[in-house]
């Protein structure tokens, strides 16, 4: 027996023994499928991400360059989704997500040969090897960012409308999994090895296998058959068009996210300099001791620990209370935990409560997707989503830079300056946006 999605099911007498299971986590085949690929690629890329600085460091890089880096990695992040979304509306899903993944997956490869490349260091900057690691920057980044629109699209016409945040939550937790158990991984390999290259070697290759498994099974697992195809591109002012036409539910909800967003982007890097150096707390407690720095790395597995409790049954209660509500509660997180934090005593038990609070703001992700795709017409979700953070991504670009100069010359200022910039735009979506009809 097959259900509506073709996946096969547990079945006695006719009825669907994981029936029940499946539509409280929204795990239609095509869903699940989607979430394990994300698992996946979140693997990989939080196995590597958090390393690649230090990477780059190692075969001579200069810090300036590192920065700069960066700055691209912002910039893809901006960039990506817009064309990803068009060409997942224009070729299917299951084609563009395969296409995509495969980039992805060859980025770790240019990444591994980076270290190969002899070091050429006109006025002490290792050309070639930054040139290197920024090509595999913009393929590894393929399948995040270039397939936002795609993943979205997959989630919409797998799930009825109304169950739109359980489908995104399932999604959200595979990926938020992947940012618990990667570097978890990491360290395990490079503690096994002598020398910080050849263990980050050996973390690119479990990348690149976890890449190509996450490729095959979402090309031959995923069921085609419901995807649609979206109009031809029609150039340049195919962009202004769609920004034009995104639908009018959505615009409250981007403007408020966007200000959400770009006062989070101004202080979010300048947390681990607060708690270890500005409030210096470390953990003292059941006979372990922890420095300020690794104490920093426990209040993000607190923080995430409640991400993963919390999305789930915070999407299931937007079916009852809406997806306006959930939203607002994860941008008054956004907008409160800065203040929060800047004025905190210096106290551990305090902080791991402050960060717990701050994992609260991921519950209201799923909502907050499904308000975004929700709206759209079947044949437009991916590019919906492509324009919607096209706009958000690239206004928040530079928030980094403003929050930075804030903070050089007062944290305190710098994180107050952003709740207040939060609250505008959490006050501004909760005044004006409006709630998204089957969540009614």
């Amino acid at each position: 027996m097959t259900d509506d999605s073709g996946g096969a099911t547990a079945s006695t007498d006719g009825v669907d023994l994981l029936d029940p299971f499946r539509q409280f986590f929204s795990l239609r085949r095509d869903v699940l499928v989607l979430s394990l690929a994300m698992l996946a690629f979140s693997l990989a890329f939080q196995m590597t991400s958090r390393y690649v600085p230090e990477y780059m460091r190692v075969l001579d890089i200069s810090p300036v360059l590192i920065g700069v880096y960066l700055s691209v990695g912002n910039l893809v992040g901006a960039v990506y989704p817009y064309p990803g979304g068009w060409v997942s509306d224009r070729v299917g899903s299951r084609t563009a997500l395969t296409a995509f993944a495969v980039l992805s997956t060859f980025g770790f490869l240019v990444w591994y040969a980076v270290a190969f490349v002899s070091s050429w260091t006109p006025f002490g900057l290792a050309l070639p090897a930054f040139a290197l690691m920024t090509v595999g920057l913009l393929f590894t980044q393929a399948w995040k960012s270039l397939g936002l629109g795609a993943t979205f699209a997959v989630v919409k016409q797998s799930v009825a409308p109304e169950h739109l945040a359980a489908g995104f939550a399932s999604t959200e937790t595979f990926r938020r999994v992947g940012f618990l158990v990667g570097p978890l991984l990491a360290a395990g390999l490079l503690a096994a090895t002598t020398g910080f290259v050849e263990g980050f070697q050996r973390i690119l290759v479990v990348a690149f296998a976890f890449g190509v498994v996450a490729t095959v099974a979402q090309h031959v697992l995923y069921d085609a058959g419901e995807d649609t195809v979206g109009a031809e591109f029609a150039g340049v002012g195919q962009i202004v068009e769609d920004l034009r036409g995104l639908p009018a539910l959505i615009r409250p909800l981007l403007v408020g996210d966007t200000l959400v967003r770009f006062a989070n982007g101004m202080v979010y890097g300048f947390f681990v300099l607060f708690v270890t150096d500005e409030l210096g707390v470390g953990l003292t407690a059941f006979g372990f001791e922890l420095r300020p720095d690794a104490f920093f790395g426990v209040l993000l597995a607190v923080e995430m620990v409640v991400a993963l409790a919390s999305m789930v049954p915070v999407a299931k209660l937007a079916e009852y209370t809406g997806l306006k509500p959930v939203v607002a509660l994860g941008f008054v997180v956004y907008a409160a935990f800065p203040t929060a934090l800047a004025f905190a005593p210096a106290n551990q038990w305090v902080l791991v409560a402050l960060f717990a609070f701050s994992g609260l703001r991921f519950a209201g992700l799923p909502a907050h997707k499904a308000l975004i795709v929700g709206p759209a017409e079947t044949d437009a979700g991916g590019r919906v989503t492509g324009t919607y953070y096209l706009v958000r991504n690239v206004v928040v670009i530079p928030s980094a830079v403003l929050g930075g100069v804030l903070y050089d010359a007062s944290p305190r200022v710098a994180f107050v300056v952003a709740s207040a910039i939060g609250v505008v735009g959490t006050a501004y979506f909760f005044l004006v946006g409006e709630e998204f009809e089957p969540y009614r």
